[in-house]
């Protein structure tokens, strides 16, 4: 699953171990904060009751008070026919859907109980007076009867006593007859809202990851609970069915499907709607893209048609193991709360991430949706071939897809390079969150992972072959190969996995020693300090060196003019040196900044300002990291810097540092500014470099936002000009989301109601989110407010955009205090309504208190945490101990830094 953050996020480890003779990339990465949660509620839920209610006992330890599942049932198909009503009920006024469901189990220990997860469905009285029958599969054993049933909510199952025991190895089939709504909530079996040429449509699509499976039919809902499924569909005229397998049979209204391979429940997907697609064979695989009509009239579908084989291609040549389907679809929703889920033949992805249009989409938007194909595709084989046995290990699930989503992403656009961006997209984003005393190992305790809200949130390999072809249709367990390295791979990936955070690695040249420590932000948390097992690639003046192994807390090199370690970001580990090799490479930076590697030169930044942070260096040699930038034209070195001094930009916007900041980057960005305006001959032609465009979008964004008057004319020329002919938009589509901004910015009402206006009417989701974002730069605070109260109306701001929306206004220096009023005023509503398990909850936290750097802030948090003890946070309760924790890290620091910081910008911003 590809989360939508990408705020979320949050986490990458990507461990390479370059050895000379190892063949093998041994990529950790985790993509979701896995968050202990210290909620022990279980969110809201509403299930019907059975025909035959039983009085739910009291907590205990019992087997269904329990999360997880006894061992005594082992599922190996379903038969589930599944009918979705596309109009309201007349007597409810709600959609609904109706089902049969008929599982086949194999008893693997005598039991009397059956406990199947169900949520929020109400069961059908059958002949025998239960909700469900059983019966035998054969064998001569006939099934014992059922003596009760009823539905345990905390735990969501459907709780079945017998009158006798199962028979071991005997298998049985239990039927059900159920109904469910089809709501808006965008999870398991839901529905999708949208308007084409004024008629309003609806679709019933699923998300069933991580457990809501059974909120469409009882089900065993665990990950390494595999099964076959055989699904049909019931279905209006002129309306389509899609699931996993392939389209076996159809008539008018019922369409059967062939049966799955054996596969996990959160993988399933069914949908009816009356979109178009557009399709190709590929080497025998047949490859569909299916959208609104309207959309794929527009060719929206086209880039991700061509670029899906040649990835599918990628993998099966990376994996050395055929794509194991007959066919794949991908499918783009109005509605869906995530960025894509790889559902094994069926992937469900937002608009956003899988339609393109020249006419619209930007650079990034393009790479964004070549790396979530990849993404989701790379997940038919690790992930759907290959399962985690539980959600404690989702960081190798969603971890290596993160990574070679970048390989295949690579192969279909190799021009773009897009392999050095996981150090900026990942690895950076997750050094952030690993340094923090509130971070963890990747993997965590099975005890810890239980709940649905926390499973929620939770969301190397040599011979890939050999692992995926022995584990196909099972589960994943421990293989690896003997290679040369300073310890097994057992040993080495131990203090990876196992232990929370990552080291900093510190040389001095002066002496040749080098040491690690345990990197912390705040060097007096008080946690359990590692070591690791640190691979040292290195260069020296500029030539690179053979590689160390860090196995110790200390070791050795040679000494040099100047030494650069971690060459290509090669490690998961931050670098620091003696102040006279921090002189000598701060004048190789000015001087020939071409002598390190690009990737080097961005890490170089990254590692300053978070060292500082942490008070191993002066905050003032990070800023001096930024001196040179003037004379750099390269998009990661100044990516890294902006998204450093976006902290400073948080902690002084409202403060006297802000005015000679912006006057320091101002000074810095210009010749950056001039250099995009002359090679496009005034703004009027693309840069031809994937980077180059995305610095191009850097320099006129930085050059307005630090009042440039020449960019700021530029920007309010473009947009007054669309303005005056809605129909023609004069702006090219890599630059919309920052001419949006910074117009909005200064402009007035007008610019935000024909933004609004062009944001309802817009034909591609796409350029929708440019200016859904783009409307909270007002610096209008009523139209700010207007904008938040939009935001909980799904008729003004769909569901799936609520939360981000109102990050949006947070980071708006004008809207931060007001999203923060509206929040704590309207959690209660936003948390039940919204979804307390969604991904978005913990991203929402944090958003809304980034910038809290006050005590009085700290103190309205801590009571933000007080007052909603009783309603929870769901996935956002790890966020709001973070918060906590950020704000209170973050007043330290400004008392320690201001001055200083005041002082440097004031100087470095004269001519």
């Amino acid at each position: 699953m590809k989360g939508f953050y990408i705020s979320k996020p949050v986490g990458v480890v990507a461990i390479i171990l370059g050895v000379g003779a190892l063949a093998t990339i041994i990529a950790l990465s985790v993509v979701y904060d896995q968050e202990k949660s210290k909620n022990n509620e279980v969110s809201p839920t509403n299930g019907g009751t059975t025909s035959n209610p039983i009085t739910t006992p009291t907590p205990s330890n019992e087997p269904w008070d329990k999360y997880r599942l006894p061992t005594s049932l082992v599922p190996d198909q379903y038969h589930v026919t599944l009918w979705p009503r596309l109009t309201r009920n007349e007597t409810t006024g709600l959609y609904i859907f109706t089902g049969k469901s008929t599982v086949e189990f194999v008893c693997a220990e005598e039991t009397d109980l059956i406990l199947i997860h169900s949520n929020k469905l109400n069961y059908t009285t059958l002949e025998n007076g239960h909700s469900a029958r059983l019966t035998s599969a054969g064998g001569g054993v006939a099934a014992p009867s059922i003596k009760h049933s009823w539905l345990k909510i905390e735990t969501q199952y459907l709780v079945i006593q017998l009158d006798g025991k199962l028979v071991k190895d005997q298998r049985y089939h239990l039927y059900t007859e159920f109904t469910g709504e089809l709501a808006d909530d965008l999870g398991g079996f839901y529905r999708s809202e949208y308007t084409e040429n004024g008629v309003d449509k609806v679709v019933a699509t699923t998300q069933m990851q991580p457990t809501d499976a059974r909120k469409a039919f009882p089900c065993f809902d665990e990950p390494a609970m595999k099964a076959v499924f055989y699904i049909t569909l019931i279905h209006q005229h002129g309306t389509i069915a899609l699931s996993n397998g392939m389209e076996n049979s159809q008539n008018v209204l019922v369409t059967a499907f062939a049966p799955t391979k054996k596969m996990s429940t959160y993988l399933l997907a069914f949908i009816v709607s009356d979109f178009g697609f557009v399709s190709e064979i590929t080497e025998g695989l047949l490859i569909r893209i299916y959208a609104r009509k309207n959309a794929i009239a527009a060719n929206q579908g086209e880039y991700a048609l061509n670029v899906t084989g040649p990835i599918l291609k990628f993998f099966e040549d990376y994996y050395n193991a055929s794509y194991p389907l007959p066919k794949s679809d991908q499918i783009a929703l109005p509605d869906f709360n995530a960025g894509a889920m790889e559902n094994w033949g069926l992937i469900t992805y937002r608009e956003t991430a899988l339609l393109y249009d020249t006419e619209f989409s930007s650079n990034s938007n393009k790479e964004r949706i070549a790396s979530i194909i990849s993404h989701e595709l790379a997940h038919m084989w690790f992930g759907n071939l290959v399962t985690l046995r539980w959600w404690n290990d989702l960081w190798l699930n969603e971890g290596f897809a993160s990574y070679v989503e970048y390989l295949g992403a690579d192969y279909a656009e190799p021009s773009w390079n897009v392999k050095d961006l996981i150090v900026l997209s990942d690895v950076h984003r997750v050094f952030a969150v690993d340094a923090l005393a509130s971070s963890h190992p990747l993997s965590s305790n099975v005890d810890d992972i239980q709940k649905p809200p926390i499973i929620t949130s939770n969301s190397c390999l040599s011979g890939l072959q050999t692992y995926l072809n022995k584990f196909a249709y099972g589960n994943t367990a421990a293989v690896a190969n003997s290679v040369a390295l300073p310890g097994t791979v057992h040993t080495i990936m131990n203090r990876w996995v196992l232990q929370m955070g990552f080291p900093v690695v510190t040389i001095d040249t002066t002496t040749g020693a080098i040491h690690q420590k345990h990197f912390l932000l705040d060097p007096e948390s008080n946690v359990t300090v590692y070591e690791w097992i640190v691979p040292i690639r290195w260069m020296k003046t500029g030539n690179p060196q053979a590689q160390k192994w860090l196995v110790k807390k200390t070791g050795r090199t040679s000494g040099a003019d100047w030494v650069l370690a971690n060459l290509n970001v090669s490690g998961y580990y931050r670098v620091n040196y003696d102040q006279g090799n921090w002189d000598k490479l701060l004048d190789v930076l000015n001087n020939s900044h071409q002598l390190i590697p690009v990737i080097n030169r961005a890490q170089l930044v990254d590692d300053a300002f978070n060292l500082a942070r942490a008070k191993i260096i002066k905050t003032v040699l990070a800023l001096d990291t930024t001196k040179y930038l003037s004379k750099d034209m390269e998009y990661m070195p100044w990516e890294s810097a902006l998204d450093n001094l976006d902290y400073f930009s948080l902690m002084f916007d409202r403060s006297e540092v802000y005015g000679p900041m912006q006057a320091y980057l101002k000074k810095q960005v210009t010749p950056v500014f001039n250099y995009y305006k002359e090679i496009t001959g005034n703004w009027t032609k693309v840069p031809d470099g994937h980077m180059e465009q995305y610095n191009q979008v850097n320099a006129i964004s930085l050059a307005c936002r630090t009042g440039m008057e020449e960019c700021q004319t530029l920007i309010k020329t473009w947009f007054s000009a669309w303005m005056s002919n809605p129909e023609t938009n004069p702006i090219h589509p890599n630059l919309r989301s920052t001419v949006y901004c910074n117009a909005i910015a200064a402009g007035g009402d007008k610019e935000w109601d024909f933004a609004w206006k062009q944001f309802k009417n817009a034909a591609i989701a796409i350029e929708a989110d440019k200016l859904r974002s783009a409307l909270a730069c007002t610096k209008q605070p009523w139209l700010l407010n207007r904008y938040l109260e939009y935001t909980l109306d799904p008729n003004m701001i769909r569901k799936q955009d609520a939360t981000s929306t109102i990050v949006y206004i947070a980071q708006n220096v004008v809207g931060q205090s007001l999203a923060w009023d509206f929040v704590r005023a309207r959690w209660s509503y936003i948390f039940t309504q919204y979804g307390g398990g969604s991904f978005s909850f913990s991203n929402l936290v944090n958003g809304v208190t980034e910038r809290f750097s006050t005590e009085f802030e700290l103190q309205q948090l801590k009571q933000f945490k007080a007052d909603n003890a009783e309603v929870g946070f769901g996935s956002g309760t790890l966020a709001v101990e973070q918060s906590i924790e950020r704000t209170i890290a973050n007043i330290k620091w400004i008392s320690e830094n201001e001055k200083e910081i005041l002082d440097w910008f004031t100087a470095e911003a004269k001519p």
